[in-house]
């Protein structure tokens, strides 16, 4: 599948054919997965070697899990799979790419590194978005000479199965880069929607303070945490309770949100509950670490009796 948008060489249109995601964690392998599912040649990128392997295996497992629920077929896995490769080279990565979405931890002097990078090895054509879900776009994008082609695209976690995409747009960003980013989501299956450049966006905002206002209440004593989680999923209709929701984003993805949060609006409300960072502190970061507010580690939710409270 091909996705014709406006271009940055001298060419006045081009197709969307290769796609390099930066960073091989569980949003950068979901991004990933989207990508060669869309059609597109999909480079996977990541520094670390182990990272990488353990982005692809999450790809594959996925695949498998579809296959065994009669979802997909063997013949789609195949080929998705030969439209996605592993690089450890970021030029190599880059190479002729057309559209890079960079998933790097939420660390903006990081980000911004990647993108200066980005903008002398990535064709002068290709879009650069970043899958930041709290850092300011304009942020990460002053810190090149490229900001117009730089624009937020914030995938949700798991990204095969979530339809939204959220894009944000700076006040540098090209309305031809916002005609491409919306295009590119329609290709993926995705409905998006378009927020300015303010802090939290709109979706990271409103999730995260739901579920820090829900950690309060487990740490309170108001109801347990299945509890919690079952009256939004069937009281207000949610996907699932916000709890569960921190648990599968990452407890530290959601601290670091809110603490950029409560800076960018020098309001301390943001500030994340001081259970939230007693569970960062002793490493249990939610699904991903096998124990977060929940125990995953036997690869079912179970209610944790033993929370640092």
């Amino acid at each position: 599948m091909s996705l014709a948008y406006v271009a940055y060489s001298p060419r006045p249109l081009m197709d969307v054919r290769v796609v390099t995601v930066i960073g091989a964690g569980t949003m950068g392998a979901g991004i990933a997965q989207v990508c060669a599912q869309t059609g597109w040649e999909t480079r996977l990128f990541d520094a670390f070697p182990k990272g990488l392997e353990r982005g692809m295996g999450i790809i594959d497992a996925f695949w498998d899990k579809g296959i065994a629920r009669g979802k997909t077929t063997v013949e789609q896995k195949a080929e998705w799979s030969a439209n996605l490769s592993a690089y450890s080279d970021m030029a190599e990565a880059v190479t002729g790419t057309d559209l890079v979405i960079e998933a790097v931890p939420e660390i903006l002097k990081l980000k911004q590194n990647i993108f200066c990078e980005l903008e002398n090895l990535a064709p002068v054509h290709a879009i650069l978005a970043t899958n930041t879900s709290g850092l300011p776009i304009s942020a990460i994008a002053q810190a090149t000479g490229c900001a117009d082609r730089i624009v937020g695209m914030h995938f949700f976690n798991p990204v095969p199965i979530m339809n939204l995409l959220e894009l944000i747009r700076h006040d540098k960003c090209s309305e031809s880069t916002i005609t491409a980013a919306q295009l590119i989501g329609s290709a993926m299956g995705k409905t998006t929607i378009l927020v300015n450049d303010v802090a939290g966006f709109a979706t990271s905002r409103l999730g995260v303070t739901l579920g820090n206002e829900a950690i309060k209440m487990l740490a309170d004593g108001v109801a347990s945490a299945a509890d919690i989680d079952t009256a939004m999923h069937l009281g207000y209709r949610h996907p699932m309770g916000p709890l569960e929701l921190s648990d599968l984003v990452g407890l530290d993805v959601r601290r670091d949100i809110l603490n950029n949060l409560a800076e960018a609006f020098n309001d301390d409300s943001y500030r994340p509950h001081p259970l939230l960072d007693a569970l960062v502190a002793e490493g249990s970061l939610g699904k991903k670490s096998g124990k977060g507010i929940y125990d995953w580690s036997t690869g079912q939710k179970i209610e944790r009796s033993d929370l640092p409270m």
